[in-house]
This record gives C-alpha cells, sequence and structure tokens, in this order.
C-alpha cells in the first residue's frame, strides 16, 4: 500500500502540473509551492521550536485559528508556521496581519520533499485541521519527535477508511496522530470502529471562532445608510443557485435589500448582467452614493463575516450542488436565520441548525425563495429563528479550552 500511496502522490503531482495550464487556481498552487522551501529556510532556523498549524483552505484556517492564538500564548517563545493545500485559503491569509512567522503551500506529500521541508526546523507541536491527511509528512514528523493532532476531527462514513484498502491508511494514523479532537459523537464513534482510540469529543472550534466576531468592530462603509428602513437580506459565497434566489425575492419584494458576496469575484460580471440596476461595492464613496437600488454587490473579500452582522436573513451558499455549503456559523452567531440548499452531507451543524429552527434547507431555490417572502412578513417567526441561531451558537461548549486541557496536560 506505502507502494501505491506513493504512486498516487506522484501521479497527483503530474495532474496538478498538467491541470495548471488550463487553471489559474491550480497553477497558483504549483507555482506557490516551489517557494514553500526558501520561505521556511529564510524565516525559520534549526534551532527554533515550531508550533505548526495545517488547513487545506480558508475554512479549516479559521477554524484552527483559536487553538493556534492560544497555543502561541502558552509557547510564547516558539515560532510559528502556517501552511495551505489551497490558493484561496493561502491567498487570503498571507497578505494580512496575522499571528504566523511563515505562511506557504504544504509541499506536495513526495517523501524527499517532505523530509527536506521538515529539516529546515524543530516542529514540536503540528495540527492538521478536520481532515487533511498526508502520510509520508506524518511518518516525518513522528519520526523527528513532533506532537501531532488532528483539531476538529470529522469521520464521515463515505471516507476511504471505511473501505477495503482503508487498514492501511488507519494503521499509518494509529501510528502517527498522538490524538484526535472529534468535532461530534458520530465522528468519534466512527473513528474508534476502525481501530482509532486515541480520541475525545470536544465538539467543532469554529463555534469559538465565530462567538470571537461578535466581539469586534463589524463596521461596514455605507452598509447601514444601503439598507435602511428595508429588511436586509445577504447572500454569502453565492454560486448561481442562490442568485437566482435573489432574482425571484427581488420580483417579489419590495421591502428587501439584497447584499451579494459571490464566492467568486469572476461571478462579478454575471452580476452586473442579472441585476443591471445593482450598485457595486468598489463604486460607493462619501461623494455618490447611490442607494436608489435594491441589490449592492460586493466585489470586495474579506467582508463577508461583517456583512452577516447587518441582516435580517442569510442565504448561504454551496448547498444546492456538491460544492459543499459554506459556513452558515458565521451568519448565526449574529443572530441571523440561515437559508442553504439540502447538499451538505459533510456539515452537521446545518442539520442541528435545522433542529432548533434557526435555520432552514431547501430542495430547489422556488421553496427557498417562497419561504425567505414568508419570512420578511412574518415578524413574529423572523424574530424567534434569529434568536434561535444566537442561542444554538452561544450554547456550544468552548472546544478550544477541552483541547488545550489535553495538549498540555
Amino acid at each position: 500500500m506505502a507502494l501505491l500511496y506513493n504512486l498516487f502522490i506522484n501521479l497527483l503531482i503530474f495532474g496538478m502540473k498538467v491541470f495548471s495550464l488550463f487553471d489559474d487556481k491550480t497553477k497558483k498552487g504549483v507555482e506557490g509551492r516551489k517557494e514553500s522551501l526558501q520561505k521556511v529556510k529564510s524565516g525559520l532556523s534549526k534551532s527554533n521550536k515550531v508550533i505548526w498549524m495545517h488547513a487545506s483552505s480558508l475554512g479549516e484556517y479559521e477554524q484552527g485559528l483559536p487553538v493556534l492564538e492560544r497555543l502561541k500564548e502558552h509557547y510564547a517563545g516558539h515560532k510559528i508556521l502556517v501552511t495551505f493545500f489551497s490558493p484561496s485559503g493561502y491567498e487570503y491569509v498571507v497578505n494580512k496581519r496575522n499571528i504566523a512567522d511563515v505562511i506557504c503551500y504544504l509541499p506536495f506529500d513526495k517523501k524527499s520533499l517532505v523530509k527536506e521541508f521538515v529539516a529546515q526546523f524543530n516542529a514540536e507541536l503540528f495540527f492538521t485541521v478536520k481532515y487533511d491527511y498526508w502520510y509520508n509528512l506524518l511518518e516525518e514528523l513522528k519520526n523527528k519527535g513532533a506532537k501531532t493532532y488532528v483539531i476538529s476531527a470529522l469521520f464521515y462514513d463515505r471516507q476511504s477508511f471505511f473501505t477495503s484498502y482503508g487498514k492501511w491508511l488507519v494503521k499509518r494514523l494509529q501510528k502517527n496522530i498522538d490524538w484526535f479532537f472529534h468535532q461530534t459523537e458520530m465522528s468519534y464513534a466512527l473513528a474508534k470502529k476502525v481501530g482509532l482510540h486515541q480520541s475525545s469529543i470536544t465538539g467543532d472550534t469554529r463555534f469559538d471562532r465565530v462567538k470571537q466576531l461578535r466581539n469586534r468592530n463589524n463596521h461596514v462603509d455605507f452598509i447601514k445608510e444601503f439598507i435602511g428602513k428595508d429588511k436586509a437580506i445577504v447572500f454569502g459565497s453565492s454560486w448561481q443557485a442562490e442568485e437566482k434566489i435573489a432574482e425571484e425575492v427581488l420580483q417579489l419584494s419590495p421591502y428587501a435589500k439584497l447584499i451579494i458576496a459571490p464566492h467568486d469575484l469572476k461571478r462579478v460580471q454575471n452580476l452586473r448582467q442579472i441585476f443591471p440596476e445593482a450598485v457595486l461595492y468598489s463604486e460607493i464613496d462619501n461623494s455618490v452614493k447611490d442607494f436608489n437600488s435594491h441589490v449592492l454587490i460586493i466585489d470586495s473579500i474579506g467582508l463577508l463575516s461583517k456583512l452577516y452582522s447587518y441582516a435580517d436573513i442569510a442565504v448561504v451558499g454551496g448547498g444546492f450542488h456538491d460544492a459543499g455549503l459554506h459556513n452558515i456559523l458565521e451568519a448565526a452567531t449574529f443572530g441571523v436565520p440561515v437559508i442553504f440548499g439540502n447538499h451538505y452531507k459533510k456539515n452537521p451543524e446545518a442539520d442541528e441548525l435545522i433542529a432548533v429552527d434557526g435555520g432552514r434547507a431547501f430542495e430547489n431555490t422556488g421553496l427557498a425563495a417562497d419561504f425567505i417572502l414568508f419570512l420578511i412578513n412574518n415578524e413574529e417567526l423572523l424574530k424567534s429563528m434569529s434568536e434561535n441561531a444566537e442561542n444554538f451558537v452561544s450554547g456550544k461548549p468552548e472546544a478550544t479550552d477541552l483541547i488545550l486541557e489535553k495538549i498540555l496536560s
């Protein structure tokens, strides 16, 4: 199996290099990895003790951040390394002020590449977030004596661990992971079922992260003026389906202001065609304020989690197809009812939010639009769902405290 895994890694590298000729995102990841070794050589030394967090993308970075912040407080003399697999996480974080000494792409999981990378510093503690496992990396870290953890681990029954070849993968994790901190009881039970007993249920650190969002300055220029006295519906990380919902709501409700933040800024031009009367956020300034339109298109990154603080209703993208539901907790933490599609198998928090009636999932865009229109005109239900959403987040345990208690014991 080791031979097959290494063959898979070589095929992955080859495939990404070929695909990078046609896809800008893949190209950024391939080219960025060429700089990773030099970045750690420049920012770290072999004498440095390092706390290392790996996140597949931006969502996992936000999920792991509460733990990383606390570890930095405890290990004040250590250096911090953050690695990403995806450009969408790396590009957002690398240009912002953050707590890391070095931010780079994770090298491809080829033994020679991993060995050279890890040799540049003293990795004392490593954790990956959710389920991004790279087996040569984990083996090399254990060979170097690092403590290794999985934060907000999430096992589900369609993972490779539960296939005919899963035993090899499980053995690698048994050997090379010190502890799994599981999000849910189901994840914990599935891990135990395949023999991963070094684990506990601590909950999802995303709840800790979104609780923090309430206490920062969430002001976004011009948003309050745009909304006025109307109801505000924020379409977060929207895809085509969510934008269809926005069209239907706009046609039937004169009492709503729609704020659309697409999952990819490339969609801005499509949105301008769908909503020709819309205002672009980048075009608003102190001298020019056109708030007669009912649609505001956000053509800047980094604003979405703040925009939810202005919302009466949130529509979160990704749930009407298999790409994956985006973060619904960033809206729920502000006491905002969340609407989304029913494709969310990897998001257990969605079922929980629905169960407390802080959110609703729909099979198609028409049903979602109809419910939003109903909610706009039903103050009692809107208030109830808002309270349910906020209480849902507030009632979750502090997962970071539980995790730190174990790591530092």
